[in-house]
């Protein structure tokens, strides 16, 4: 299996976009990222589509004058693996001081907390 491309978190932005809505042209992926955002610049978002293409995560064909991007990273091996670096940074790995953490700073509902129950018993 190819190695993942690390993506940052502005990167993770246009990621977002293409993966909820293939292919797109550069002007069309900025304008969903200005949309969200209006200090978006087009030079920086076409710089990041760069970036992407180098690392893989992104591909691309000539259409007309312009390029149709598409993701080739797909988004739950990435969010797997963005989980799983940020588990491993931020807690040595282990699952149950992460939760503990959240769950001590995060008012859960009663809906919440069965969700996460229904969740653990489905791991037994």
């Amino acid at each position: 299996m190819p190695k993942l491309p690390k993506i940052s978190d502005t990167e993770w932005e246009i990621m977002n976009i293409l993966w909820n809505k293939a292919p797109l042209t550069a002007a069309e992926i900025i304008e969903a990222l200005q949309a969200v955002d209006a200090s978006w610049h087009p030079k920086t978002a076409k710089t990041l589509l760069n970036r992407l293409v180098q690392k893989k995560a992104l591909g691309f064909k000539k259409e007309g004058r312009g390029y149709l991007y598409r993701p080739i990273a797909q988004r739950e091996t990435c969010l797997e693996a963005e989980s799983e670096s940020f588990l491993e940074r931020l807690f040595g790995g282990s699952l149950k001081p992460m939760l503990a953490h959240l769950v001590e700073r995060k008012k859960l509902s009663a809906k919440d907390i069965a969700d996460l129950r229904q969740i653990l018993d489905q791991e037994d």
